[in-house]
């Protein structure tokens, strides 16, 4: 099925729609709820979970916050928070790390890695310079390497050169992922300590940014800022079918309903313009919507990061 998402979580439940049961081999589920908040953490155990949900083995954390579009500070806050605990507790207390943001910063849904940078306490060069005054903080350093069509340079080149160079002891990557679903984007949040395939959500998969290929851990903190039109199509159609069938009686409601998923996917992308590789969704807001996510990425880093920091310090630090 090429249902384009990047979320662990929506993988699992295409397998759970495809009539496979609720179980999948190989993977595992723990689900908490906080507040207004919903974690969902899958882990991929091996071979036959790899093969069930197209992830390689690992863990898959995601934070689901419907409310994380509002715009009152304390739910930021809570997210954030949210963000730093998931993170600490995978996070081995690394005596440098280093942070990539991921993405083109001229287009706005790809925008969010780059974004993120500008607002982290970077502190690496401080502990030769000014050691008395980050003695309570943690080594950290930044970049944005843009992206291949802009720097000719693969994303996973620029950052093994740089962990050759720096010889972090953990890599954390930030970028825009795409979604199957609506309202998962600029709500929900994933962490994965598996790295990241640059674009594999779009269509347009780089070389991929992991241990494997960069010689240190790799965790990846995405958030989806798209949705492919094909799949919010066939949603639609789906949902339109259901309610005829609810309101009207025949074969023929019930024969649309029985058509093969992926046979109604391959029909609306047959509608779509040729060349053009499928066309991507995202909010008319995002640019706002891509500031308000990118805070709160950006906080909790800075939490998690930098465990005795306070919002003050962030603030004439990061500005």
């Amino acid at each position: 099925m090429n249902i384009r998402t990047d979320l662990a979580l929506e993988s699992a439940e295409l397998y759970w729609e495809m009539g496979e049961g609720h179980e999948i081999p190989g993977v595992s589920f723990e689900e908490e709820e906080k507040e207004a908040v919903r974690i969902t953490r899958v882990r991929v155990l091996g071979e036959e979970g790899e093969k069930a949900v197209g992830k390689p083995r690992g863990n898959y954390i995601t934070i689901e916050m419907p409310s994380l579009l509002e715009s009152e500070s304390e739910i930021f806050l809570q997210a954030a928070r949210c963000l730093s605990n998931e993170l600490t507790a995978i996070i081995k207390k690394p005596k440098l790390t280093l942070v990539a943001g991921l993405g083109n910063s001229e287009i706005t849904p790809d925008s969010l890695g780059p974004k993120v940078i500008p607002r982290l306490v970077v502190t690496r060069h401080l502990f030769t310079h000014m050691p008395d005054a980050v003695s309570h903080l943690s080594p950290v350093c930044a970049l944005a390497p843009g992206v291949l069509g802009v720097t000719g340079i693969e994303t996973g080149e620029i950052i093994k050169g740089v962990c050759e160079r720096v010889r972090p002891d953990l890599v954390i990557v930030v970028d825009a992922l795409a979604s199957r679903k609506t309202e998962r984007v600029s709500t929900t949040i994933q962490i994965a300590d598996t790295g990241i395939s640059p674009g594999s959500g779009v269509g347009n998969k780089r070389k991929a940014v992991n241990q494997e290929t960069v010689g240190v851990p790799v965790i990846a903190v995405g958030v989806p800022m798209v949705v492919d039109a094909a799949t919010i199509a066939n949603d639609t159609i789906d949902l339109v079918i259901d309610t005829l069938i609810k309101e009207a009686e025949g074969d023929f409601y019930t024969m649309l309903q029985n058509l093969d998923r992926e046979e109604k996917h391959a029909l609306i992308r047959a509608s779509l313009p040729k060349g053009m590789g499928g066309m991507m969704v995202t909010p008319k807001d995002i640019d706002t919507l891509s500031d308000k996510i990118a805070h709160v990425i950006s906080m909790g880093l800075n939490f998690a990061l930098h465990p005795h920091i306070t919002e003050e310090e962030i603030a004439s630090f990061a500005g």
